[in-house]
């Protein structure tokens, strides 16, 4: 029996996570993705073997005046979590919180890779449906681990699932007649041109959610590479966007290919992005996408859509009821005062 050692060790880059890439609780961690989401450090609890891990981050952080956080109520940021028990969990968090606080933050806040961009949220009902492609997951004892450390839930989220894709909104025919005389095409992602119109769905996504909770600026060429990432799984006749003389909105839906990964029949579709730029907003331009990407996606065979992720206080909560959708999964990202 090896002589118990209990000690954090900080990783700025990838090369200091070289001794533990064997470690099981490494083994969905690509060791880069420190150089690509930039933390502050990573920190790991060793027990004989990794026990607990996090990254944190301090700087160039979510900030958003809902927080307090024009007030002075800096953010710190815990992400890239895992934590093979209850105590190297606590342990972990305390330590974590430490940093963070001698760093200036007021609130800590979790798990979230640095920014919303990228996979945040713990899943808190689970429900019975299998999870879906791209939905975060992780062991089911994580939030509870967060709670007994002190946290509690920020913002909360849900995802709905619609078995009749035939329905539409009632207002239908009265939508598409007016972006219709205001100039506005419904069309298809344009595959051939995928670079201009990823850049165009960036300047979308931009003027779109500027305003969402915990906002944060990134570059375009990030934000390319992440749905660039996804482009193999796309069916572009489920992608739709607006266009008049420019980009006004889109609606990004995939195929959920999670269901093949387990043998079953893809059926389902994900919404997984709706934006649509203020200018363009009140003309009924969301419903509409959405109308049509149900209606192509019951052309093509599938028989279910999943209105993913949406924050609860969020206008896509009420367009997911008019479809008659039913919640299967609720989320919640944490926080915790310093």
């Amino acid at each position: 029996m090896g002589v118990h050692v209990n000690m954090f060790v900080t990783a700025r880059n990838s090369e200091n996570l070289t001794p533990f890439a064997g470690s099981e609780l490494y083994k969905e961690f690509a060791p880069d993705t420190l150089e690509v989401e930039r933390p502050g450090t990573h920190q790991i609890l060793l027990e004989d073997e990794p026990s607990a891990r996090c990254s944190l981050w301090w700087r160039d952080v979510p900030s958003d005046p809902r927080l307090g956080a024009s007030r002075g109520q800096k953010l710190g940021v815990i992400g890239h979590y895992a934590a093979r028990n209850a105590r190297a969990a606590e342990q972990l968090l305390l330590h974590a919180c430490g940093i963070l606080a001698a760093n200036g933050c007021k609130l800590a806040v979790g798990p979230m890779n640095g920014n919303t961009w990228r996979r945040y949220r713990f899943v808190t009902e689970r429900g019975e449906e299998p999870p879906f492609f791209l939905e975060p997951d992780h062991p089911e004892s994580y939030p509870e681990q967060w709670r007994s450390a002190g946290f509690t839930a920020l913002a909360t989220y849900s995802s709905s699932l619609q078995t009749d894709l035939v329905q539409a909104s009632g207002s239908r025919e009265r939508i598409l007649a007016r972006i219709r005389r205001a100039g506005i095409v419904l069309r298809p992602l344009r595959m051939e041109a995928i670079e201009d119109e990823l850049r165009a769905i960036y300047r979308v996504t931009v003027e779109s959610f500027r305003k969402a909770f915990l906002y944060t600026p990134i570059p375009e060429a990030e934000f390319v590479e992440m749905y660039r990432a996804v482009l193999p799984y796309v069916r572009p006749e489920l992608c739709i966007v607006a266009e008049a003389d420019r980009l006004l909105g889109y609606s990004f839906t995939l195929p959920d290919v999670r269901k093949k990964e387990r043998g079953e029949t893809v059926d389902t579709v994900i919404f997984k992005t709706l934006a649509v730029v203020p200018q363009a907003a009140g003309r009924g331009l969301g419903s509409a996408m959405v109308d049509h990407t149900l209606e192509v996606a019951h052309t093509l065979g599938f028989k279910r859509a999943i209105h993913a992720l949406m924050h609860e206080d969020n206008v896509s909560q009420t367009m997911s009821r008019r479809y008659r959708s039913k919640p299967i999964r609720r989320y919640a990202l944490f926080a915790k005062q310093l």
